[in-house]
């Protein structure tokens, strides 16, 4: 399927899984299309809110987050009481002002490393842009521009080794493919996944 609406409307009749939240989370590899995937999930789910982890890595470290992600935002929601965490401004290089996150139906978490083993407890779906790393990355390199290069290269060995001893896409519910015009959706489960993961 092409839209989203009728993804977005089996999203919402999912369980809760994190207090009152269903959290659905959007992982794959840096370039995959993720932020551009969830801004336009968001809007089929009725503008649902949308924690992106760029504001959770830092320059420091990419993939140390997990513990003010749970405690900052997982905690609260699942007490069904609004988070607040603060942002990282890549500019200034430092946390800014926190920022709210409602519990509200739905909450996507957007980002490489959405999917890790740390937060699939608390998640109701795990979606898995399924576009290979080298072109993933491609495409990044591509957006971001030769100033970012040294960057890139800095990124792109923190995603293997994060990959390597985290997956997210073996245990991912739904594997999100870019088409020409819109998305395929294609959930896994039941043993004739198996092949799949």
């Amino acid at each position: 399927m092409n839209g989203l609406a009728a993804p977005a409307a089996r999203l919402r009749a999912l369980a809760p899984s994190c207090g009152p939240v269903r959290l659905i989370a959007v992982d794959g590899h840096a370039g995959s299309g993720k932020s551009t995937f969830a801004t336009r999930l968001s809007a089929a789910l009725g503008d649902a809110p949308v924690l992106r982890l760029d504001d959770l890595a830092t320059h420091e470290s990419f993939f140390t987050w997990t513990g003010r992600l749970l405690e900052q935002v997982i905690e609260p929601l699942s007490r069904g009481e609004t988070a607040r965490y603060a942002p990282y401004d890549w500019v200034a290089r430092t946390f800014a002002a926190p920022r709210a996150l409602e519990p509200a139906p739905v909450v996507l978490i957007e980002g490489v490393g959405a999917g890790r083993r740390a937060l699939r407890p608390h998640l109701a779906r795990l979606l898995w842009m399924d576009l290979p790393a080298a072109e993933s990355w491609a495409r990044g390199r591509r957006r971001d521009g030769p100033p970012l290069s040294s960057f890139w290269d800095g990124w792109t060995q923190a995603e293997t080794e994060h990959f390597s001893a985290d997956p997210s896409r073996p245990d991912a519910d739904v594997l999100v493919r870019q088409l020409p015009v819109g998305y395929a959706w294609l959930e896994r489960s039941g043993p004739a996944a198996e092949s799949d993961r």
